[in-house]
């Protein structure tokens, strides 16, 4: 019975009263009573954690990889490739002469077209000259000598008329007569127009027209030239070649690159702003680049763009945030001279909060800020 439980025990020995037993069931609740006041305390600690405002640091870090603006270099024109003259890792400056095609073709249009333009603009200097005087003093002896020609036809004419009446000469002499007359005339007339014409000079339509022969010759030399200088391809920008895709025999177009081409200066990282910080990052802040491969040491860089559309991170980001989280995509520009920022590094962007307004850096929120 449970009265005579709680008594305490005859001691094996003699004058020693033996202890009483524990209850079993208060060893069990001690254990479970402190292991519920820790997750109570824990609880609460965790509520006033999160109820607590952020703390505001001094710099904005960001994450990402580096990534290069690439030019795919094709020929404007349709031949065959005579040479290039890069190798793949070879740097090349802007306008440097990089590869050629075969201009055989192409000189000996740009040749025709020349002469074209030669022929175009003496016949136009001919009609704005108009008559040479020698033309003119021949225009006029041709009108003299129809005048005598009219004078004795028409002498002859009225001799035999006058013998026809009479019945002396014959009616046939007398038309003949006539009819060179008639002749005689008519020549004496053409050449006087002739002499006009030769003293008016030419029509101002023809001088139109030969005004216009020559400004079509003239574009087609231009076009001529302007496919001959694009037998030859140069580098649109400083940078470093990365890809050979045709070799000299190729037929090149204007839709088949020749050479890839890495517009490594300035580079540019590509990070994700998780969007709590986007009221305090804009384009044109200053910021530094941290990479792994050159440790401790930063790289001056500026805030170039900001995406206006918001995203999930992508999975290929290294974040300390939560994946899930809505991130701004964002380019951050850096000068690269020693190429010592490689395609694909990843990154860490440091963008400090104090003293860094971007007004100082206009161009550079259109990534145009130059690098010397």
């Amino acid at each position: 019975m449970s009265g005579q439980s709680a008594l305490p025990r005859e001691s094996p020995l003699p004058g020693v009263i033996a202890p009483a037993p524990v209850v079993r069931g208060r060893r069990r609740l001690r254990p479970i009573l402190a292991v519920v006041v820790v997750m109570l305390l824990g609880g609460a600690g965790v509520a006033w954690w999160l109820t607590q405002p952020p703390a505001v640091t001094a710099f904005v870090h960001v994450y990402g990889t580096i990534d290069v603006r690439q030019s795919q270099l094709a020929f404007n024109n349709n031949d065959r490739i005579a040479r290039i003259l890069v190798q793949e890792g070879d740097g090349v400056k802007r306008g440097q002469l990089l590869a050629e095609l075969d201009t055989t073709r192409l000189q000996a249009n740009a040749d025709k077209a020349a002469a074209d333009v030669e022929a175009a603009r003496y016949t136009l200097t001919r009609l704005r000259n108009g008559s040479r005087p020698e033309e003119i003093v021949q225009a006029r002896a041709a009108l003299a000598a129809a005048r005598a020609t009219e004078a004795n036809d028409r002498l002859t004419y009225t001799r035999y008329a006058k013998l026809a009446r009479a019945n002396a000469e014959s009616q046939l002499n007398r038309d003949t007569a006539e009819q060179a007359l008639k002749v005689a005339t008519a020549n004496r007339e053409s050449a006087g127009q002739a002499l006009a014409l030769a003293l008016e000079g030419p029509r101002w339509e023809d001088i139109k027209v030969a005004e216009a022969q020559l400004q079509a010759a003239e574009a087609a030399l231009a076009f001529a030239r302007r496919q001959l200088a694009d037998a030859q391809l140069d580098a649109p920008a400083d940078g470093v070649i990365e890809d050979r895709i045709l070799e000299p025999g190729d037929m090149a177009s204007p839709d088949r690159p020749v050479l890839t081409l890495d517009l490594t200066n300035p580079i540019y990282a590509r990070v994700y702003l998780p969007e709590r910080e986007l009221g305090q990052v804009r384009p044109g802040m200053r910021a530094y680049l941290e990479t792994d491969a050159f440790p401790g040491e930063r790289f001056p860089a500026w805030i170039g763009f900001i995406s206006s559309t918001a995203e999930f991170t992508p999975k290929t980001v290294e974040t300390t945030e939560v994946r899930a989280e809505l991130v701004y995509r964002m380019h951050v520009y850096a000068c690269n001279p020693d190429g010592r920022l490689r395609l694909g590094a990843p990154v860490t962007v440091v963008i400090p909060r104090k003293g860094n307004t971007p007004g100082d850096n206009a161009p550079a929120a259109r990534g145009a800020q130059p690098c010397g």
